[in-house]
Order: structure tokens, then C-alpha cells, then sequence
């Protein structure tokens, strides 16, 4: 039961991704070929190679992490306190110090992992990712050899699904229904790449991360109808 959760045992996440170059003109010959073959079901005869390559950062093989932010409970007697912080710059930086976190901090047995659709993404994404830059993974993130009630992820989606693993709902979509303040505010994933390749503005990229990080966390606290955060309870470190 989520119920008997230790709140201050959670980690909330959530990544943003791109492609990892700019634009298609930008891969060599051999990965525009292997982008070619790797979407040719999705594109259909409907767009290029090089006109679907704005949507390459959903795949870790072609796109890469601009900024993962984090959410943790410090809550002390009746006193909540969520803190929001955010790792961002190059990279192999970003996943290094990420890595750092989970097992300076959230590598205990009762440490658990929580995000929305992070089982089919945000995790996947981050072990790929790691492996690619050539970083240890770690041992939440490593699911070798773990048995099912082993795994250390909540993931919000499933709870809501209840069993039901045709049924797919946005963190949009849930935040609205269970009456939660939406996180999104002036750009949505698709945009995310134009706004770091682009706009130049990382600023906004984390402020996008960190609100839907807070979503999951409130999203987690209405499956457990407990009462939402309010803002004076949120900190950004």
C-alpha cells in the first residue's frame, strides 16, 4: 500500500531530452542511414528522415539529457517540506552528478525512485544514456537479475492504470482530473529541443523539468489523498 510509504524516502524525478545534434545535417553519413531505418514504421511515406529528426530526443540511441530534475520530501513531525533541485550543462556532468545522488543519498533498500511513464522512459533513458557516456550504473537504476517486487520505481502512471496496461494518461491529463494546478506552462516537450538548440534558454527548459517534477510528487499525494503542497511548502535548492 502506497499509504505506508515513508514519504522522505522517495526520489521524484523527471529528464528532458533533444536530439543530440542540432539537426539531421549534423550526423554522419552512417547514423543518418541508421536514423532512416530506425524510424522508417513511424515516418511512413508522411515525412523525411530529415524532417522527423526533430522528434529524435524521445530515443537514447539519437538524442540526449539537457536536464534532469529532482524532487525529495524533508519532512519533519506535521512540518512538510519538498525540495526541488535540478542538474543541468554537459552531459556526461549531468548523469555523473545524478549518479552521485543516488548513491550518496538514495541507495538504501527503503530508497525508492517515482515518476510519471518512467518505467517505458525516464529510466531506460538514463540507463542508456549512461552506458553510452561510459558511467557506472547505478544500483537503482540497475534492474539486472530483479525480481518484479524488486524494481525500485514508482511510477504514477501504473498506479493509475489499476491493471489496465492498455490505458495510457498524460501527467496533463491527471493533474486535471484529480485537481491538480497543471505544470505546464509555456512550452510542452515538443518544443523542448527548439528551446535549447534555438532560444539558447536553458532557464526555461528547468523550469519546465522542475514543474512537472512537483506534478508527479502531487500527483503521488492525491493517489494516497493526502492534501496537496501548497507553495510555501516547495523549495527550490
Amino acid at each position: 500500500m502506497i499509504e505506508k510509504i515513508n514519504l522522505n524516502n522517495i526520489l521524484f524525478l523527471d529528464i528532458e531530452t533533444v536530439p543530440e545534434t542540432e539537426d539531421f545535417n549534423s550526423l554522419d553519413s552512417e547514423l543518418q542511414e541508421l536514423w532512416q531505418q530506425k524510424t522508417q514504421y513511424q515516418r511512413k511515406d508522411d515525412y523525411s528522415a530529415e524532417e522527423f529528426y526533430d522528434r529524435a530526443g524521445i530515443w537514447a540511441e539519437f538524442g540526449k539529457i539537457v536536464c534532469i530534475s529532482v524532487g525529495y520530501f524533508a519532512n519533519k513531525s506535521e512540518i512538510r517540506n519538498f525540495r526541488v533541485t535540478s542538474f543541468f550543462g554537459e552531459e556526461a556532468t549531468i548523469l555523473k552528478d545524478f549518479n552521485n545522488l543516488l548513491n550518496n543519498h538514495f541507495n538504501q533498500a527503503q530508497n525508492l525512485l517515482c515518476g510519471h511513464n518512467i518505467k517505458e522512459f525516464d529510466i531506460p533513458f538514463l540507463a542508456r544514456r549512461m552506458i553510452i557516456n561510459n558511467i557506472t550504473i547505478p544500483n537503482k537504476l540497475n534492474l539486472f537479475g530483479k525480481k518484479p517486487w524488486e524494481i525500485p520505481h514508482l511510477d504514477t502512471l501504473e498506479l493509475w492504470k489499476f491493471g489496465d496496461y492498455k490505458h495510457y494518461t498524460s501527467l496533463k491529463l491527471m493533474c486535471k482530473v484529480l485537481g491538480i494546478p497543471s505544470p505546464k506552462g509555456d512550452i510542452d516537450g515538443s518544443q523542448v529541443g527548439q528551446v535549447y538548440y534555438v532560444d539558447k534558454d536553458i532557464d526555461r527548459i528547468i523550469t519546465y523539468c522542475e514543474k512537472d517534477t512537483i506534478a508527479v510528487a502531487q500527483i503521488f499525494l492525491r493517489l494516497r489523498q493526502e492534501s496537496l503542497l501548497i507553495e510555501d511548502e516547495i523549495i527550490h535548492v
